[in-house]
């Protein structure tokens, strides 16, 4: 396999896995702490919208339910996840594949935020930086730490396909 091969497969690896350390530390903020997740069948309510020419809501949450939402969000959430990993993996080079390091990987992390921040939630009726939510501080904070995980994600899964996909004869 050549290296811009196996940098793609070792992407798509990590952003599956970051985004799954994602999942698991938002469950682990829900059971511990009581803290809601995010709702991903709500992305997929507002990606299913955009065929009828519905691109922002004014409450995502009152909008009508669409058949499949669900899915669809997580599908998003994911592939959403792997597209981050592969912007990591572009920027960071095979370098860090070869030698996985925190730092880089958690503050692209943060970085991420940028996305629900200033596209996702306002585009679903909360507000810049979840705005117009009941508790704007809390819904921030859970955003960075979930960002943060995900950045986390990167370097736990970066190290496993360094182990197991670098290390390949």
């Amino acid at each position: 396999m050549n290296n811009m091969t196996l940098s793609l497969v070792s992407a798509i690896f990590i952003g599956i896995g970051a985004t799954l350390t994602f999942d698991l530390w938002a469950l682990f903020l829900k059971i511990v702490f009581k803290i809601a997740p995010s709702n991903f069948c709500l992305v997929g309510r507002w990606l299913l919208s955009m065929p009828d020419g519905i691109f922002t809501h004014s409450n995502i949450g009152s909008s009508p339910r669409k058949s499949a939402e669900c899915t669809v969000g997580w599908i998003a959430h994911y592939m959403t996840g792997i597209t981050f990993a592969i912007a990591f993996v572009a920027l960071a080079g095979s370098n860090w594949l070869q030698h996985p390091t925190l730092i880089p990987a958690v503050v692209f992390g943060v970085v991420t935020v940028i996305a629900p921040f200033f596209i996702m939630q306002p585009l679903f009726g909360l507000g810049f930086a979840a705005s117009k939510t009941p508790n704007p501080a809390q819904a921030r904070l859970r955003s960075l730490m979930n960002h943060a995980a995900f950045g986390a994600g990167l370097t736990l899964f970066g190290l496993l396909a360094n182990r197991f996909l670098w290390s390949m004869p």
